[in-house]
């Protein structure tokens, strides 16, 4: 198994399930549109989840489950392989460790991290596994969260709110369009309860169309220096006066990608992932690529 010290690109947490391997085809195709390595991650602790772990183990049923652990990672890696030829660096390892607090940790070093939208714990029914929250909330770097459809055509989408995680996310979707030369479509949302305040009395008369004229001004302010960055990324600008989770989730329905700040201007302090975020993680139908500050 190969291992290596050096700072890692794209990292892609694995767990035998097919969502994770969904993950790893959509990391392995990122890793080679960039030119860069990939690194595969399986959390390998086997007897975290079962009452009396403490207990003494067989070694020949620890062993049985190495050899388990280790036909999932070749499995990744040959997944991976499929996609990238001989052109990019493969790394995995498998630590013994559980794997969102490793993966929160691999991610100080690394580009982004792609998870799959559930894996093979938690419970049935489950929108999106208890892992890939904790990673998109903890991480240092950005995390795409691969669900829905296969989409390898459509815009790049990306919600902007003037927050420091959507500022950040905007930078990140202005790369990503430019990498796939796909048009860029920046979405900002406004809401009556932003000037009517929570139980939407009104404390005067308001213009709402002179309110869509400064919320159009806002969203040319904020992409005008990113425009100028990239000249030739195409960018459509929408301006709605809605919900962002809404608008965003129907939006991925012709997205390849959707990008989102993990957290907003709304919301309680402390939050990790606002309310838009977790949206898009459980309900997008793209890939979904959730940014911190």
């Amino acid at each position: 198994m190969n291992t290596s010290n050096a700072k890692y690109a794209i990292v892609v947490g694995i767990d035998g399930s097919g969502e994770s391997l969904r993950a790893v085809r959509w990391a392995a195709a990122a890793a080679r549109l960039r030119h860069e390595p990939l690194h595969i991650v399986y959390g390998f602790a086997p007897l975290s989840g079962f009452y009396g772990a403490g207990m003494p183990v067989l070694q020949n049923a620890y062993d049985d489950l190495v050899r388990a652990g280790e036909r999932v990672v070749a499995e990744a890696v040959g997944a991976a392989r499929e996609i990238t030829g001989e052109h990019v660096r493969i790394t995995s390892e498998m630590p013994n460790e559980p794997a969102a607090p490793l993966l929160v940790e691999r991610s100080r070093n690394a580009r982004m991290i792609a998870l799959g939208s559930s894996g093979t714990g938690g419970f049935t029914g489950m929108l999106i596994g208890s892992t890939t929250v904790a990673v998109s909330a903890h991480a240092a770097c950005p995390v795409v969260v691969v669900r829905g459809r296969d989409a390898e055509s459509g815009p790049v989408v990306v919600g902007v709110d003037g927050s420091p995680s959507g500022e950040r996310a905007l930078a990140m979707a202005f790369e990503e369009a430019c990498r796939r030369e796909t048009p860029l479509v920046a979405v900002h949302v406004w809401s009556d309860d932003q000037f009517t305040g929570f139980y939407g009395s009104l404390p005067l008369a308001l213009d709402w169309e002179e309110i869509e004229r400064d919320e159009q001004r806002l969203l040319a302010e904020r992409l005008a220096g990113w425009q100028e960055e990239y000249p030739d990324v195409k960018v459509e600008r929408v301006v709605v006066r809605d919900r962002p989770r809404h608008q965003l989730v129907e939006w991925s329905g012709q997205a390849q990608l959707v990008v989102v700040g993990s957290r907003g201007r709304g919301g309680f302090t402390g939050l990790l992932l606002g309310s838009t975020s977790q949206a898009l993680i459980h309900h997008a139908e793209c890939p979904v690529m959730v940014v911190r500050p």
